[in-house]
């Protein structure tokens, strides 16, 4: 893997591309897999585990019982409902800091 210092582009900004880059390339993976011997055998073996998880995953999509549960992208703390800042449509407590013409206060409507 070689990156090259990029004009402006600060040494902590060069390490982190590069980390990319091998992250991406699966480097690392290949490495941890390679680690040990594994005989063949033994990767039918973990193939057929991946296939047949795989054609569980795949017939509990087509039969509606699962939604979209792959690895969640972006950043953390970004996260969408029910993440961290994610938006809540639930009771809010009672002097919860936010704008009062975000959240209206629990209770009865006032009479007009």
């Amino acid at each position: 893997m070689f990156v090259s210092l990029r004009e402006g582009e600060t040494q902590e900004a060069l390490l982190r591309r590069l980390q990319r880059s091998i992250q991406n390339s699966g480097l690392l993976r290949e490495v941890k897999w390679k680690r040990f011997f594994v005989s063949n055998g033994e990767k039918a073996r973990i193939a057929a585990r991946k296939s047949a998880a795989r054609y569980r995953r795949r017939a509990r999509k087509e039969a509606g019982l699962e939604v979209a549960t792959g690895p969640r992208r972006g950043r953390p703390g970004q996260g969408g409902p029910g993440g961290p800042r994610g938006r809540y449509d639930g009771p809010r407590p009672e002097g919860g800091g936010s704008s009062p013409q975000a959240f209206p206060p629990a209770g009865p409507a006032p009479q007009a």
